[in-house]
Formats: C-alpha cells, structure tokens, sequence
C-alpha cells in the first residue's frame, strides 16, 4: 500500500510548490494533502480505520444535534492557512469539528478546524505524529486527537497559552471533551 502512495505522488513535480487553486484541478481519482506546497498521497483506511471513524463521528454528531458546532469526516477539505485557492497547506483529518461556519464555503473550510482527529494508518503515522502536529499547532487547532488502532489509544493534543497539552487514553476510558462542555466520548465503544 506504502509503494503505491509513493507511486502517486511521483506524477507531481517534487520541486514546484502547489496550492489549493492547483489541487483542486487535479482529476485523477487519487486523494491527496498539501503541506507547505509539497504533495503526500493518501491511501484508502482499513476496516478498523472505518469502524473507528464512523464511531467517534455517530458519537459526536449525537452530541451535537441542535447546537451550534458541526462534525465532518473525511474527505473533507482544510485550507488550514485561512488562505482559500492560494493556500499551500490542503489537509483532510479523519473527523473535524467546527464551530465558527464564517469559516466554511461551498468547497471547504478555510482556517483551523476546533478539533482535528487523524487516526494512524502505517503510511501516515509520522507525518500526523509530528508533520501535521506542528501545522496544527500553528494553525491554533484547539484539539487535536491522534488515535492509534494498534495500541487502542488516543493522546488528546489540548491547546493552552500555544502549546498542546497532551493527555492519553486508553480503550478502557471516557475523553471529556475540552472545546464542547458536556460531551464524553466513551471508548470501549471506540475500540
């Protein structure tokens, strides 16, 4: 699976720095993130990747009928700079939450989701681990959760005075849910 991400990403030209306005015009059936102008391919989730994102969305969007925020999963576009068709940095997490809807247009959202979920595939793991951490981070993402199938764990990336806080939880635990007061995200239902 690893090679052929690879493989999809040789086709774009690794010296040349690409924007949304570019990726938006790409028309191969490939799915694919910019960071600072740079390509990564992404490959299709496993069935464990699926059951954890269609759990952690149903309980979210429980959570959230009638109120002012919204759950999004993936593929769902984030030009995480704010920047529309001339940002550089394109991601897709997993799941999203977003609270301020001035943010979004009829293509995507253009600034920081309030809470990002990326749940590890092998080909991604470090890349969301520290690449899209760091974006994350600066961008000023409230809540970043990086979910781990393999250890059956989440470490919650809390942002406080610009840094993240982080906190682990493991399959056995309860996430109280620090941008929506009230919400707990139960996961032996998770996992």
């Amino acid at each position: 699976m690893e090679l052929e991400v690879k493989e999809a990403v040789k086709k774009y030209d690794q010296n040349k720095r690409y924007t949304y306005a570019d990726y938006a015009g790409w028309d191969d059936d490939e799915r694919y993130e910019l960071i600072d102008g740079e390509v990564y391919a992404m490959s299709a989730p496993s069935t464990a990747h699926q059951s954890i994102c269609m759990e952690l969305s149903r309980q979210f969007a429980n959570f959230l009928v009638g109120k002012q925020c919204k759950v999004f999963a993936s593929p769902f576009d984030i030009c995480l700079n704010g920047k529309g068709d001339e940002d550089d940095t394109v991601v897709q997490p997993d799941i999203i939450i977003i609270c301020d809807e001035s943010k979004l247009d009829k293509k995507r959202l253009n600034g920081a989701p309030d809470l990002a979920i990326e749940i590890l595939s092998p080909s991604t793991a470090s890349r969301d681990r520290i690449v899209k951490l760091n974006r994350y981070l600066k961008a000023g993402v409230r809540e970043y959760w990086i979910v781990d199938p393999e250890i059956e764990g989440i470490t919650v990336n809390t942002l406080e005075n610009g840094k993240y806080v982080v906190s682990a939880f493991e399959s056995s635990e309860t996430i109280p849910v620090s941008i929506l007061e009230g919400c707990n995200i139960s996961l032996p239902d998770v996992f």
